[in-house]
């Protein structure tokens, strides 16, 4: 069996007790599934699931009171067209939500197509955002990436850069800042909608940290639940580097706001230069919150060019 994959009795035995529902019909088919071909095409969640469309197949198929209503609208032969379309859909399930009570003949399309039939008593569109959510997080885009992954001041700050510069010492002492560890080392990253990265940790690393010369720490016994989390969405980089390679490789104030691209999303990233003395911690701590003013719309730096802009064209003198 393929692994990402979403069989119809996974689905139901997942949601069985949110959702409060019954197979109805179409049993012996609990092996169907999304197509990969579906999958790949989906732009959003949006297209794997939601009301009844004749336009949109391969995808689950909600009925609710309204998509009912219009099924048994008119004579027996309409109906039956009707429900005959939805067999070339080829949906991997059908859901009756509203507490609709399934009709007859579609209870016997389902049985004769093999097309599982599930139930609830809860409404359409409770059913579609769970649905929606549930396989937006299944069939995300993934990757992993080298780094510690952090919650600085309520923000996922993915901390990267060369070897041995002391990302996780760094890691270390932003916990005992009271920041939380998601992930040192490798981080698992999901693309969970258009314009969204979650990061968490692989489960073998689980509350664990690397420190060189101390080995193993478990975050989580040592300094209590409070400093790990499960997942972040991730909203800045922080790339440490050495001197030489800042001199290099990058502008001491670019022009541009620097960006790294994850799984299609631009992300914020900012460069730290990593020599004797400095207190890392703090400037890590420092862009975080200067990130967390550019996106309330507040740029120092934008500001500063604006101010000498003013100034030369006012003819005057600095200071």
């Amino acid at each position: 069996m393929k692994a990402n994959v979403v069989r119809a009795d996974t689905l139901f035995e997942e949601f069985r007790t949110l959702l409060h529902w019954q197979w109805l019909a179409g049993q012996e088919a609990g092996e169907r599934c999304f197509e990969d071909d579906a999958v790949r095409a989906a732009r959003s969640s949006a297209d794997l699931v939601g009301h009844l469309n004749y336009i949109h197949p391969y995808r689950a198929q909600i009925i609710g009171e309204r998509e009912v209503a219009y099924l048994l609208r008119g004579s027996a032969q309409d109906c039956k067209r009707r429900l005959a379309r939805i067999v070339t859909l080829e949906p991997p399930v059908l859901i009756l939500a509203d507490a609709q009570e399934a009709p007859d003949e579609m209870l016997e399309m389902c049985e004769r197509a093999q097309i599982p039939l599930f139930a609830t008593p809860e409404s359409a569109a409770f059913v579609i955002d769970v649905l929606r959510a549930y396989l937006s997080k299944h069939f995300a885009e993934r990757t992993s990436l080298h780094g510690v992954f952090m919650d600085i001041l309520g923000m996922g700050v993915l901390i990267t850069g060369e070897s041995g510069l002391g990302k996780s010492e760094l890691g270390l002492e932003l916990i005992t800042r009271g920041n939380g560890l998601v992930a040192d080392d490798v981080v698992d990253l999901a693309r969970i909608n258009q314009s969204t990265i979650e990061g968490r940790c692989p489960d073998l690393l689980q509350n664990l940290l690397e420190v060189r010369g101390i080995g193993l720490l478990d975050i989580r016994a040592i300094f209590g639940e409070n400093a790990v989390r499960r997942r972040m969405r991730l909203r800045l980089i922080v790339h440490l580097v050495r001197k030489e390679t800042l001199e290099r490789d990058y502008e001491r104030l670019p022009g541009e706001p620097l960006s790294q691209d994850v799984l299609g999303v631009p992300i914020r990233k900012v460069v730290v230069e990593v020599v004797a003395g400095r207190n890392i911690a703090v400037l890590v701590e420092a862009a975080v919150r200067n990130t967390i003013l550019q996106l309330r719309g507040i740029d120092t730096y934008q500001e500063f060019v604006n101010r000498h802009r003013d100034l030369m064209a006012s003819g005057r003198e600095p200071g």
